[in-house]
């Protein structure tokens, strides 16, 4: 009978068994000894600068997961949450654009500059966004650890708190805009959303689903709150200094302008569903597929 175990030598000098099935890459061994070689109670790997890469795909596979399994209220609440939260950067960005004249290079900075403050709660707060679960929610399914099945409900789920999350917050954000004042700032946001065609709409939803997807992946890499906000913000101020498509602030600003003013109702799904489709592929694709390529296939041991 072949034996399915592997032994290593650890750091103290004693031999350590494990099983060979367990272990795909040189970075999964190590994990293995520490694992056996040390006490618990001590805080390991966490007091990095940064992960390492096999260390982080261990942990987005691990979150994946936990999300994939989460009862369907509880995921559908999360989602709501998301979506309510993101109402605050549709409120930021069309107050900033009113500052400057539209259809500048300098409204393009001052929007971009207050773009990541709703992304940052969002986040931060541990509610479910449907862009950062474009890649969080492949990784269990290329592991083999779920159906794909169980990948399209948590999309659907998330995609539909979300959406409606960013519809009552355009209903609040509306009756409170005597208040806020900022109504000419969301039609002009939203004008710039739904005013190209669909293929434009969903190479600039590419990059922004890409653009978050990287994001979270670098939320797990990095130990530090400080770093995981930095790296928000940084994420989603090239998103907003590019215009690029964000499918749920995107709705956000495009159901409050709907409800202050005339926009055709085509042009509104038009916009959603190119901003969907787009960051689903950016998102899946460009950090998913690729990170779990790169990690699991490039750095395989026998």
């Amino acid at each position: 009978m072949k034996d399915d175990k592997e032994k290593l030598i650890g750091p103290d000098g004693q031999e350590i068994t494990i099983e060979e099935e367990a272990v795909e890459t040189e970075r999964s061994k190590e994990r293995e000894i520490e694992d056996i070689t040390y006490t618990p109670v001590i805080i390991k790997r966490i007091d990095e600068t940064i992960r390492h890469p096999d260390d982080t795909l261990a942990r987005v596979i691990e979150e994946g997961l936990e999300e994939i399994r989460r009862p369907f209220l509880s995921l559908f609440l999360s989602a709501l949450a998301a979506g309510l939260i993101l109402g605050f950067a549709a409120m930021s960005v069309a107050l900033a654009s009113q500052l400057v004249p539209p259809d500048t290079i300098l409204n393009r900075f001052v929007t971009a500059f207050v773009y990541p403050l709703g992304f940052i709660i969002c986040i931060m707060s541990g509610t479910n966004l449907f862009t950062e679960h474009t890649a969080t929610a492949v990784y269990p399914i290329l592991d083999k650890k779920e159906p794909i099945k169980k990948l399209f409900r948590i999309w659907i789920i998330i995609i539909i708190g979300n959406l409606l999350g960013t519809f009552l917050s355009a209903c609040l954000i509306t009756l409170a805009d005597p208040v806020i004042n900022a109504k000419l700032g969301y039609i002009q946001v939203a004008s710039h959303l739904i005013n190209y065609p669909w293929e434009s709409i969903f190479i600039s939803a590419v990059l922004a689903g890409w653009l978050m997807a990287q994001g979270g992946w670098l939320i797990q890499a990095l130990p530090s709150s400080s770093g995981q906000i930095m790296t928000i913000y940084i994420v989603t101020f090239i998103i907003g200094i590019g215009g690029l498509h964000h499918s749920i602030a995107g709705s956000a600003e495009v159901f409050t302008a709907a409800l202050l003013s005339d926009i055709n109702i085509e042009h509104i799904f038009k916009f959603l569903g190119a901003a969907i489709f787009g960051n689903l592929i950016g998102g899946s694709f460009f950090v998913a597929i690729l990170n779990y390529g790169h990690i699991k296939k490039t750095r395989s041991v026998d």
